[in-house]
């Protein structure tokens, strides 16, 4: 990132009692100025940062694993009819007999799922269920099934044939997504970033663990629900605390490398869920860990900069003491003075009551169109990143590696955005990711039969390119809003992008219920608008990161 591009941080300060003269006039001190002080004296990435992105790496890493997990406990088993008249007590899932109860799919070698022959005449055969027995002129639905295997919540809950109940299970946990943004926004800027990251992962631990040993299809999702609104902010939480605590050089880079992380983690679901495929199983493996990131409140530091836009100096000097120590460097006594004055005035200085933050977000009308557009960007976002990642394992060939290879192609998008983002802006970064990765899915759905291998480039690519979108999406948002208010509405987009997570579990349904090219189709029509709605925003290349509204609002004047 260019030296230009600076997260700056102009405290204002009142004076101290000492420095009141008898005219009445007010001398202030100097300015603290955190990048400066990164940049200058303790290091804008040295030890101690790394050992922080170290640290975060689990909880985001375990982020994933949250994220994803379901799209394998909830996974399609195939099923076929239960033929009363033909099945014994424990039915094997293809018998010899068959065809001649089932029909088998148009254009295809496998069962009909969900529909079976009528009986016509039962008599005494020496054949087992002879094909006479049933009138293949006619089909009926299903009463009764038998399953390939019990590998998903599928076989537990009963849901071979209803495919909109088995999506709503995906649906009903974005829900939760949505309304943990807000929540983890405002105890992230109200008690800290170590605060949120801490009470979310533990939350997720605890129960996603207790919803490995339900056998209700309500409770399943009633857990869902609520494991996801107080448990799945972790991910936004370290990606705020790693990106605080970096000078402006690397704020870009260490976003990425959160990015990575969370595909890496997917990586390992994959393998995980691979070499663990029953559900209850499976989902023990994944959270049982995420318990240990409780140890965090006590591992991991506050950042600093949270603590200054909080006033609390002493607890900020300690902290850079310790950054400074680790990354063999020395905070000056320039910057210790500048900062025990600042604390010193902070406790004298009469704070003036603030005006709530929609009233401030509704009084400036850059910000409030900010606030319109860049919803709209995240909406897009999750719903063609997740839609394509659960729609991976429908894909052709092998579910986990189809899974895995969606999943690590998102790496070199995250890094080839990094690439571009501070050589040619933000904004051609992200109407170029937009646009092809609309082209991409417009190919992929009308790709003819046949092209097994080009439909899956396509896909990947428009995976790739949808990586290289949300990597940026996540800099240029948190650019366009002041730093008092960052995570609140840098949540509040991401919360209502939360519609397009919700709707991406459904894309399975609207597919095999509605029109197989559906989803391709409306991935494919938001990353147009999207691509075009970035036009309406400014470039923020080379801009100091804002600290107040004023500030936010001069991007776009300057």
């Amino acid at each position: 990132m260019s030296e230009e591009t600076v997260v700056k941080i102009d405290v204002y300060t009142s004076a101290r009692p000492q420095d009141v003269e008898k005219s009445g006039n007010v001398q202030t001190h100097e300015k603290v100025d955190l990048d400066k002080i990164l940049v200058e004296e303790v290091g804008q990435f040295g030890k101690y940062q790394i050992l922080t992105v170290l640290l975060a790496a689990l909880p985001v890493i375990f982020s994933a694993f949250a994220a994803g997990e379901y799209i394998f406990t909830t996974a399609r088993i195939p099923s076929r009819c239960l033929i009363p008249e033909c099945d014994p007590d424990l039915p094997e899932y293809l018998p010899s007999w068959i065809s001649n109860a089932i029909p088998n799919e148009e254009n295809s070698n496998t069962i009909d799922n969900c529909q079976r022959y009528p009986t016509a005449t039962i008599t005494n055969s020496s054949n087992v269920c002879p094909a006479y027995w049933f009138n293949n002129e006619l089909k009926v639905n299903c009463e009764a099934y038998v399953y390939e295997n019990d590998l998903s919540v599928v076989y537990d809950f009963d849901m071979a044939c209803d495919e909109w109940r088995r999506s709503l299970i995906g649906s009903i946990r974005t829900v939760g997504t949505l309304l943990v943004l807000p929540i983890t926004g405002y105890i992230s800027d109200r008690w800290g970033r170590r605060v949120a990251l801490t009470l979310n992962a533990f939350n997720t631990g605890w129960i996603g663990l207790v919803r490995s040993f339900v056998n209700s299809y309500e409770w399943f999702l009633t857990l869902e629900v609520l494991e996801s609104t107080i448990g799945a902010g972790a991910y936004s939480s370290c990606y705020i605390l790693v990106t605080e605590l970096v000078g402006p050089q690397y704020r870009v880079v260490v976003g990425a490398t959160m990015s990575t992380l969370f595909a890496v983690g997917q990586v390992i679901l994959g393998l995980i869920a691979w070499a663990v495929p029953q559900w209850r199983s499976l989902t023990q493996a994944v959270y049982a860990p995420q318990l240990l990131v409780v140890s965090y409140f006590w591992i991991l530091s506050e950042s600093v900069r949270w603590l200054m836009s909080k006033g609390r100096y002493e607890e900020s000097e300690e902290i850079l003491k310790k950054v400074a120590k680790r990354n063999n460097k020395v905070l000056s006594e320039k910057s210790l003075e500048a900062l025990r004055a600042t604390a010193e005035a902070e406790k004298t200085r009469e704070k003036p009551k603030e005006v709530w933050l929609p009233l401030q977000v509704i009084r400036s009308r850059l910000i409030l169109f900010r606030c319109i557009v860049s919803p709209i960007w995240w909406i897009t976002n999750t719903l063609i990143y997740y839609g394509m990642s659960i729609n991976a394992v429908n894909l052709s060939g092998n579910r986990y590696v189809n899974y895995i290879a969606v999943a690590a192609v998102e790496i070199p998008g995250y890094w080839t955005a990094i690439l571009l983002l501070d050589r040619i802006g933000r904004k051609p970064v992200l109407i170029i990711g937009y646009w092809m990765c609309a082209a991409c899915q417009f190919a992929f759905a009308f790709m003819p039969e046949g092209n097994d291998g080009l439909s899956l480039t396509f896909y990947l690519i428009g995976k790739f390119c949808i990586a290289m979108v949300m990597t940026s999406v996540y800099v240029y948002t948190a650019e366009l809003f002041p730093t008092k208010y960052r995570h609140s509405l840098f949540a509040f987009a991401s919360m209502v992008g939360r519609l397009g997570s919700i709707t991406a579990p459904l894309t399975p349904a609207l597919a095999s219920e509605v029109w197989e090219q559906l989803p391709s189709v409306m991935f494919g029509g938001f990353a147009l608008l999207s691509g075009l709605l970035i036009f309406t925003t400014p470039e923020t290349l080379g801009t100091n990161l804002p600290d107040t509204m004023e500030e936010a609002e001069n991007i776009s004047k300057n």
